[in-house]
């Protein structure tokens, strides 16, 4: 996914039933910034903050300001306008998606009921804050968390759901899923 897909379909407002008094909030990096000016330094903090309601909604934001609580409090702002639907399957991803953002790129597997999260630093914040409680992942190239984090959006942004393809391709959900349709497997069962 390139960048400017993921910031167009970020910069889509979606008004989503979400109650925000429960969303949870996790800081994944503070930057201490500095600008030099003709007068000095002036120094500011950055803060990169993931914002969800543990059912399937989440999203992350920015803030920067001269006090670290002040650059998280903006972070969560823009988080909180940011958030997104995630497609799940129960408790986990419907299938292994490759989200790609500048040089890092996360590879998200869906994993059985009971394995957990299987993913390191932010990516692991991301899932926990989403609510997907067992999947398998692979941070490759850029250890950067800003990337990191957009590319991970950008793979939860690019999973569908079954009844999603099944219309695309104009097939049922049982023909995408290999499951028998339903006057087949009462015959075969009869028999």
């Amino acid at each position: 996914m390139s960048k400017q897909i993921l910031r167009d379909s970020l910069a889509v407002r979606r008004l989503l039933e979400v109650n925000l008094s429960e969303l949870k909030d996790d800081v994944i990096a503070i930057n201490r910034v500095t600008k030099v000016v003709k007068g000095g330094k002036n120094l500011s903090f950055s803060a990169l903050v993931v914002v969800g309601d543990s059912r399937g909604h989440a999203g992350f934001g920015m803030g920067k300001a001269r006090e670290v609580p002040m650059a998280i409090k903006k972070g969560i702002e823009q988080a909180k306008k940011n958030l997104i639907k995630l497609n799940m399957k129960g408790t986990t991803i419907p299938h292994q998606v490759l989200g790609r953002y500048g040089s890092a790129q996360v590879l998200l597997k869906p994993a059985s009921e009971g394995t957990g999260v299987i993913a390191g630093g932010p990516v692991r914040k991301v899932m926990q804050v989403a609510g997907i409680t067992n999947v398998l992942t692979k941070s490759l190239g850029t250890s950067n968390p800003h990337n990191v984090v957009k590319a991970t959006f950008a793979a939860l942004l690019s999973l569908k759901d079954v009844a999603h393809v099944a219309e695309m391709r104009s097939k049922t959900v049982d023909e995408i899923s290999g499951r028998p349709p339903k006057e087949k497997a009462v015959a075969s069962e009869s028999n």
